[in-house]
């Protein structure tokens, strides 16, 4: 049997979006109800899910399905940007529960 976190306690936040923010990037809070991309080691609020006018649905928690480098592991791990836009390991992210991480494809199943 094939286990399932979709839908678990989703939450979506529409921001303004910065110039650089695209569908899957992991964001930031850079001013009054503004988001932007990630520098690197920056911790993210969230993964983008979509674009429209000028405005960002950020998916700021519940299970999501993030781009990340190699290096992460299930279980509980400190996560923050990467300069690639992948999440990574480091000292300065949000610490998350990473359930599932998926190597050929470069993404991890986290709880925000």
């Amino acid at each position: 049997m094939k286990t399932s976190f979709q839908g678990i306690g989703e939450m979506i936040a529409t921001f303004e979006a910065g110039e650089s923010v695209a569908v899957g990037s992991l964001v930031k809070v850079s001013a009054n109800g503004k988001v932007d991309v990630c520098a690197d080691t920056d911790p993210f609020c969230g993964v983008v899910v979509n674009i429209r006018g000028g405005y960002a649905a950020v998916q700021i928690g519940g299970y999501a399905q993030i781009p990340c480098t190699g290096g992460v592991a299930v279980g509980y791990q400190t996560l923050c940007a990467g300069a690639d836009g992948k999440a990574k390991t480091g000292e300065t992210g949000r610490q998350l529960l990473v359930v599932d991480y998926d190597s050929t494809a470069a993404v991890c199943g986290v709880i925000l």
